[in-house]
């Protein structure tokens, strides 16, 4: 399998534009959905930053023409504008290279990633039907939670729309990768910058497999020591929610690894070869739909899914795990967009 393209944020933020094809958007337009919540802000202000985007058009129900105005007066070259409402939506929409978005209510004490389905599965729905009227062509990013269901809707929108790419549509589980690699480096002592470990599957609890198997640079890893390390990265989201005490979610780290996909998917749409990064995308790795697998991307979006190489027997019987439920969330999503 080939390796991630690993580099640090600020790394992509600074490199991204010296690899560049004459054909492929230099100066991008990055929408996001959502911008004056709690991933939206730090993620506003993340991609603010980078070379690669001369138009930053953020969107929200309420607040965004404040943080619209607080972001310009950064010094780098993208330019901001704020949109409040859904009668703004289709402008701020226009022309978009990037919809990303982390739209939604966030998870609280006690509260299952399910428990999100109602609230959230309407907001996807709506956003998404916007995106593909306006933007078809647009890469969809999605972060909003339950991106196990999440995705799917937006996929059955995009196909009653008669617009749908499976290269374009992309459930962002990047911070599954960015946990399963600090966690790793803390336990192994491997270097943070340099540990690479694929993770496959869904988005939430047991349908979250880091490959332990597969982490650069090689670990070993004990029988217990595999299981607790598996379990600490599947229920992660849980330690940030329990620790913050009902103060939110992981909104923090969620805009970091929803920034470094973006600054990725931003490389390899100007042409940078061998990007690679986990996402949950429409998939026939497996026997589910959906599946999330280390993806080689390029101009159109996915290039080529690399699927999740030989798997050890605890990883297997994870994979087998995780299968109803994941199937279910899907299934769930799908009824819902088709209701």
């Amino acid at each position: 399998m080939a390796a991630f393209m690993r580099k640090s944020l600020t790394g992509l933020v600074s490199s991204g534009s010296r690899c560049l094809s004459v054909s492929a958007p230099r100066h991008a337009k990055v929408s996001v959905l959502g911008a004056a919540g709690g991933i939206g802000q730090p993620l506003s202000l993340l991609l603010k930053q980078s070379t690669l985007i001369s138009e930053l058009s953020l969107y929200d129900v309420a607040n965004t023409v404040g943080v619209a105005a607080d972001l310009s007066h950064i010094e780098s070259a993208a330019q901001v504008k704020g949109y409040v409402g859904e009668s703004q939506l289709e402008e701020c929409l226009k022309g978009s290279n990037i919809v990303i978005i982390p739209a939604g209510v966030p998870r609280k004490p006690g509260m299952t990633r399910d428990d999100l389905f109602n609230i959230n599965a309407g907001i996807a729905k709506a956003l998404a039907d916007a995106a593909s009227k306006v933007c078809p062509e647009a890469m969809m990013c999605i972060i909003s939670n339950p991106v196990n269901s999440t995705v799917p809707i937006a996929s059955e929108v995009y196909k009653a729309n008669g617009v749908f790419d499976p290269r374009r549509l992309f459930g962002v589980t990047t911070l599954d990768v960015v946990r399963a690699n600090t966690f790793i480096s803390e336990l192994k002592g491997t270097p943070v910058t340099q540990t690479q470990c694929p993770v496959i599957g869904g988005h939430a609890g047991v349908t979250i497999l880091p490959l332990l198997s597969q982490v650069e640079p090689s670990c070993t890893f004990g029988d217990e020591e595999r299981a607790a390390l598996t379990t600490r990265i599947q229920n992660a989201g849980t330690e940030v929610v329990e620790a913050k005490a009902g103060g939110g979610s992981a909104t923090l780290s969620m805009a970091y690894a929803g920034a470094r996909f973006a600054f990725a998917l931003l490389q390899a749409m100007n042409g940078a070869k061998n990007v690679v990064e986990c996402s949950y995308v429409e998939s026939d790795v497996t026997d589910m739909q959906f599946f999330s697998t280390p993806l080689l991307l390029g101009p159109n979006g996915v290039e080529q899914n690399l699927g999740m190489g030989t798997l050890i027997d605890f990883e297997q019987e994870a994979l087998e795990k995780m299968k109803p439920e994941l199937t279910g969330s899907i299934e769930k999503g799908i009824k819902f967009a088709n209701q």
